[in-house]
Formats: C-alpha cells, structure tokens, sequence
C-alpha cells in the first residue's frame, strides 16, 4: 500500500544532485517545487539556486517550476531564474506535469521531478510514470497543513527505508 508513494530516490538535498549524472542518461527536462525543494518557503531566489539555474541550462536541460502557490509568488521567484513556471498547478494531479512536459519540448520518460513532498510531489510525478528525487525540506518550520502530512510522510518513509535495506 505504501510503495504507491515510495521516491523513485531520495537526495539530502537538491543542490546535492548529480545532474550531469542524469544528463549523460539521456534526462533533458527537470521539473522542480519550489518551497523547501529550492528555497525556504515563501523567499526569493538565493544566489545557490540562481547558480543552479545557469549549470542547468549550460550542460543542456529545460526547467519548469511546478508549484501550488499563486503565480505572484511563483512570478517573483522565477524573475532572476527564468525558467518555464506552472501556478497553482494542483499537484498532485497529473495534468500540470504533463503540461510542464509540453512546454519543455521533452516527455516523461526523460524528465525528472525534485520536491520535497511525498503527497503531492512525489506520488503526482509517480502517476504520471516520471523519475523522481524526493529532497529533505530545506526548512523545518512549516505551515500547519504540512506539518500534518510530515506526520504521514515519516510513515511512509520508515518503510520505503525498511524496503530499501532488504534490497541491500
């Protein structure tokens, strides 16, 4: 039951990535959150993530934002990235993902999804059969409805870790 909200992988944080890595397996698109996934929730672009950005584009991939935040908040963040961006997109519903996809030029199969969130982030990529990297939140201090599914979420987690150290 569980295993519907596994990462595909899991990463200490998003600027930890190997993403040339991912490049050389032939990804082209990267789909990001951005509270906690990038940068603590509800700031501005930090000069690590705008420095992300631009190694992002140089080895070759396309971007796209993908947040449930209103497009203000997305707008403002993206302002020094500028990168494609999707507002309110409902995660985890999968027709933004999809979207994202499309405004890329690439697909699913090689495209990735980061986020820090299994509930939305995580099991929307899933469904929609896209690689993803689950990253620890960049904050801790969080807005009550997430700290609810963070109860969930270390459920989860407990046995997709226990699942991890029998394939081992």
């Amino acid at each position: 039951m569980f295993q519907t909200f596994f990462p595909d992988e899991c990463a200490k944080s998003t600027y930890h990535i190997d993403f040339e890595e991912y490049y050389q397996k032939g990804y082209r698109g990267i789909i990001f959150d951005i509270d906690n996934t990038l940068v603590e929730h509800g700031t501005d672009a930090s000069q690590a993530s705008i420095e992300l950005f631009k190694k992002l584009k140089s080895i070759g991939f396309k971007t796209c934002l993908l947040s449930n935040n209103k497009e203000e908040r997305v707008k403002r963040f993206n302002q020094p990235i500028q990168s494609d961006y999707i507002f309110k997109a409902q995660k985890p519903y999968r027709r933004n993902y999809m979207k994202a996809c499309n405004q890329m030029g690439t697909t699913v199969s090689n495209t990735l999804f980061v986020g820090d969130q299994l509930f939305t982030d995580v099991w929307g990529a899933k469904r929609c059969g896209m690689h993803n990297i689950l990253v620890e939140p960049i904050d801790k201090k969080e807005e009550i409805q997430i700290v609810l599914k963070r109860y969930l979420e270390h459920i989860v987690l407990y046995f997709y870790r226990r699942k991890q150290n029998q394939l081992k």
